[in-house]
C-alpha cells in the first residue's frame, strides 16, 4: 500500500515536497549513482545504517532475507529472482562482465543545463520528458505530438526552442534537416539566404554548385560561402557524446532464457541493505528525557524509512517495466535486434496504469544485459513504419535499420539507396530512398560508392 501511494504522488502533477523530490531522484538513478547517493545518505542520517553490504559478502554464503522473499512475492513481478551459490556467483560475474565505459550521455549533458533554466515546474517536466525522448543522434524516437498528446501546444513549442538552443545546439529535432536549419539559424554572423540554401542541400553534396546558384538566384561565389558555413554545422549533434572521457557502467538487470521462459534479475549486489539504527528507536521510544532529543531521532528515523521505501520503490518499478518491455519485446529477446517492433512510452504506461513519466524515468540511463548484448532501456522504445504486407504489420524503426545494416554488410554487391529501398519494400517494408539514405547516415555506413 505505502508503495502504490508512493506511485500515485510520483504520477500526480503536483508540488512536491522534498520527499517525495528524492523519491523522483532515485527513480532516476542508475546502479552505481544509486550507491553513490545512498552512501552519501548514510553520512547525513545518523538514523539509517547498513545490515549488510553485499559487495564484501561472499555470495556463496549470502543468504536471502524472509522480508525481501514477502516484498516481491506480494507483487505480480513472478520473474524476479534471488541470487544464490554457484549460479549466483555466475550471474553477478555475467554482470561484471557487462560493464562497458561510456561517456556523459547527452541525456545528462542537456538535463543538467535544463534545470539551469529559469522556467516553471511544468515547462521543466515537459523538457525533461523532451530530452529523455532523444536518440544517440539528439532527434526524436517518440513524436512529440504523441509523447506529450494533452500538453499545451505553445508552452511545447517554447520548451522546444530553450532546449534546441542549449549545447549543443540542434537537438531536439525531428531529423538532422531540421538540426541544421536550427543551427543555421542560431548562428550570429550567418550569411545572408543559408536557410533558403538548404533546401538543396542534396545538390550541394553532389557538388552542383551552379545550379543551386540558378535555383535561388544567387552567384556561385556566395553559395560556396553559404555551404562552406554549412560544413561547419553538426547533422548529428548528439553523436559528440559517444566518445568522451569514460567511465563504468553496470547493468541495473538483467534478461536471461532458462527453460524455455525469460528471467529478470535485478542487480542488487550493488546495493547494501538498509535498515534503522537500534540506537535511535530506543531513544525515539523513550518516554522520559529531553523532547529536542527525541524530535530530532523521530525525524532521523522518518526520513530513514521514506529513503528504504523509496529505494525498495525504485527497484520495484524496474522491475514492473523491465517485464512489460519483455514481454511487448519477446520477438527481440527471443530472435535479435532485428526483431525489435514499436514501442511507445504510453504502450508501457497504459500496461502497468502508471504514468509515461514515470515510465521514462525508470528507463532513463539503466542499462539492461540480454544475450544479444548490453543496451539501454530507452532502446526499446521505437518508432513505427507501416508495412505493405497483406496483414499491414508495422516495423519499427530501429528494426528496419538492423535490416538496412544485414543488408549491406551482407551484399554481393554494392546496393544503392534505391536498390535497398526496392529490397526493403519486398519484404513489405515501404520507405523512400531518402529515408533509406537517412538511416544509412544513422549508422555509420557509407553510401555505395563510398564502399
Amino acid at each position: 500500500m505505502q508503495l502504490q501511494r508512493a506511485v500515485f504522488f510520483l504520477d500526480q502533477n503536483l508540488k512536491m515536497n522534498p520527499q517525495v523530490y528524492q523519491s523522483i531522484k532515485l527513480m532516476e538513478m542508475p546502479v552505481m549513482e544509486l550507491r553513490g547517493k545512498i552512501e552519501e545518505e548514510l553520512d547525513r542520517n545518523p538514523a539509517l545504517e547498513i545490515l549488510e553490504d553485499k559487495t564484501t559478502v561472499s555470495l556463496d554464503l549470502a543468504s536471502p532475507r524472509k522480508e525481501e522473499y514477502d516484498y516481491f512475492e506480494g507483487t505480480s513481478d513472478s520473474g524476479y529472482v534471488r541470487r544464490g551459490g554457484d549460479e549466483a556467483t555466475e550471474e553477478q560475474h555475467k554482470f561484471i562482465e557487462g560493464a562497458l565505459s561510456r561517456p556523459e550521455t547527452l541525456q545528462e549533458h542537456l538535463l543538467g543545463q535544463l534545470q539551469l533554466q529559469p522556467i516553471d515546474e511544468q515547462s521543466r517536466q515537459i523538457g525533461e520528458l523532451l530530452i529523455q525522448n532523444l536518440n544517440k543522434d539528439g532527434f526524436h524516437k517518440e513524436p512529440v505530438d504523441i509523447l506529450l498528446k494533452n500538453q499545451d501546444p505553445k508552452r511545447i513549442q517554447r520548451v522546444l526552442k530553450l532546449i534546441q538552443g542549449l549545447d549543443p545546439p540542434g537537438t531536439c529535432t525531428m531529423d538532422y534537416l531540421e538540426s541544421l536549419r536550427v543551427q543555421a539559424a542560431l548562428l550570429p554572423d550567418a550569411p545572408e539566404g543559408i536557410e533558403e540554401v538548404l533546401d538543396y542541400l542534396e545538390l550541394l553534396e553532389k557538388g552542383k554548385i551552379s545550379e543551386v546558384a540558378k535555383k535561388t538566384g544567387r552567384t556561385e561565389e556566395e553559395i560556396r560561402v553559404i555551404f562552406d558555413r554549412i560544413r561547419e554545422l553538426s547533422p548529428f549533434p548528439g553523436r559528440q557524446f559517444v566518445n568522451n572521457d569514460t567511465r563504468y557502467v553496470v547493468p541495473d538487470i538483467q534478461v536471461l532464457r532458462k527453460d524455455g521462459e525469460f528471467v529478470i534479475i535485478l542487480n542488487d549486489e550493488e546495493i547494501p541493505v538498509l535498515g534503522i539504527n537500534p540506537f535511535f528507536m530506543k531513544i525515539s521510544d523513550k518516554k522520559h528525557g529531553e523532547k529536542p532529543v527525541r524530535d530530532f531521532a523521530r525525524e532521523n528515523i522518518k526520513e530513514a524509512r521514506w529513503f528504504i521505501q523509496s529505494i525498495n520503490l525504485r527497484n520495484h518499478t524496474l522491475l514492473r517495466v523491465t517485464r512489460a518491455i519483455v514481454e511487448f519485446q519477446r520477438a527481440f529477446f527471443t530472435y535479435g535486434p532485428k526483431h525489435i517492433i514499436p514501442l511507445t512510452l504510453k504502450d508501457i504506461a497504459q500496461e502497468l496504469s502508471i504514468h509515461e513519466t514515470t515510465v521514462s524515468r525508470t528507463a532513463n540511463g539503466k542499462y539492461l544485459q540480454t544475450e544479444w548484448g548490453l543496451f539501454e532501456l530507452r532502446y526499446f522504445f521505437t518508432n513505427s513504419i507501416s508495412g505493405s504486407g497483406s496483414g499491414g504489420s508495422r516495423y519499427s524503426k530501429e528494426g528496419v535499420k538492423e535490416t538496412i545494416k544485414e543488408l549491406i554488410t551482407t551484399e554481393a554487391r554494392h546496393f544503392s539507396d534505391q536498390e535497398i529501398a526496392d529490397l526493403l519494400s519486398k519484404r513489405g517494408i515501404s520507405i523512400a530512398r531518402r529515408t533509406v539514405s537517412k538511416y544509412r547516415s544513422e549508422l555509420d555506413l557509407s553510401s555505395s560508392y563510398g564502399r
